[in-house]
């Protein structure tokens, strides 16, 4: 036989409980002392006893046992203060995720962006713009190394580096775009006659790299030394407009991927030639702290690029 049904008469529904009443008492629980509440919370030790006395109405049983300038809870004490943190814990997270929000129409976020990969960004950096009109966006010019290294340590929320990045980071990345690396450089030197290069042709060429922190070099130098080749590097810049032109000039030979490449000022003084033996690729990605937050224009900046660029 069903249980039946019983209509309760007299008995109020619950009381919704103050957060403010619930803020006072895990504190002064966690402290243990009305005094130490009050302090803690910048209110008088009334306010605070005032808060809890309220708190007890709402749930209808005491919380607290006063014991002098001590207190200690009760079992119905116990229950409320570990719910009441949990309670507090998603207030707090609630009050931030609701500012961040806010911060789409008016806050700022800042993206790190090597300088070889800044003019992908154009159309990204312009949808975003639409979109966020007030939201202040700053680029920061930095070689891949430090842009992962910034991002790790949280002075950067997101960026985009040359993969492969510093194995020894936690970071997280999405690629999206890969291109080969082309040799460039004077009309006249040995290698100039045909369309592919391999490293070892290169073993006598002054060469003309870009500065170590970028990701290029790196593995140039790499392959350098597994292919056993002492290079002759006769300079080096952090800007390949400027290693272009010293190899326009006939001062050397230097490295750049395809798209920089098909942006050359000066083609016309300047050979070009896909290298192999090894191939080797340059290839782009976002990158993150996976254990960090990320802020909602992070994510919007994460979220344009993908549409924008496609990953």
């Amino acid at each position: 036989m069903a249980n039946p049904i019983r209509v309760l008469h007299g008995k109020r529904l619950p009381v919704p409980i103050d957060i403010r009443a619930l803020r006072y008492f895990v504190e002064t629980a966690r402290l243990q002392s009305f005094t130490q509440a009050a302090s803690s919370l910048s209110v008088t030790q009334s306010t605070i006893s005032k808060m809890v006395r309220q708190l007890e109405n709402e749930v209808g049983q005491p919380l607290l046992i006063r014991e002098g300038r001590q207190v200690r809870l009760t079992d119905v004490g116990r229950v409320v203060y570990a719910r009441g943190q949990e309670t507090l814990g998603v207030v707090h997270r609630l009050t931030l995720e609701v500012a961040d929000l806010s911060s789409l129409g008016r806050g700022e976020l800042t993206v790190g962006i090597p300088p070889m990969v800044n003019l992908f960004f154009s159309p990204v950096v312009s949808a975003f713009r639409q979109r966020y009109p007030n939201l202040a966006l700053n680029l920061a010019e930095y070689g891949g190394k430090t842009v992962e290294q910034q991002v790790a340590s949280g002075e950067l929320e997101v960026g985009a580096t040359v993969l492969p990045g510093d194995s020894g980071l936690e970071l997280a990345t999405r690629q999206f775009a890969k291109y080969p690396i082309w040799v460039v450089g004077p009309r006249k030197a040995k290698w100039a006659k045909g369309k592919t290069v391999s490293l070892s042709a290169l073993r006598d060429e002054p060469l003309l790299l870009l500065a170590e922190d970028f990701s290029l070099t790196r593995k140039l130098r790499q392959a350098f030394l597994e292919a056993r080749i002492e290079p002759h590097i006769a300079a080096q810049s952090g800007h390949w407009e400027f290693l272009a032109s010293m190899a326009a000039a006939g001062l050397g030979t230097t490295f750049l991927p395809q798209p920089l490449v098909a942006n050359l000022a000066n083609r016309d003084k300047l050979a070009v030639a896909r290298l192999t033996a090894p191939d080797m690729e340059w290839a782009l990605a976002h990158l993150w702290s996976p254990g960090r937050y990320l802020s909602h224009a992070a994510r919007a900046w994460l979220a344009t690029c993908e549409e924008v660029l496609g990953a």
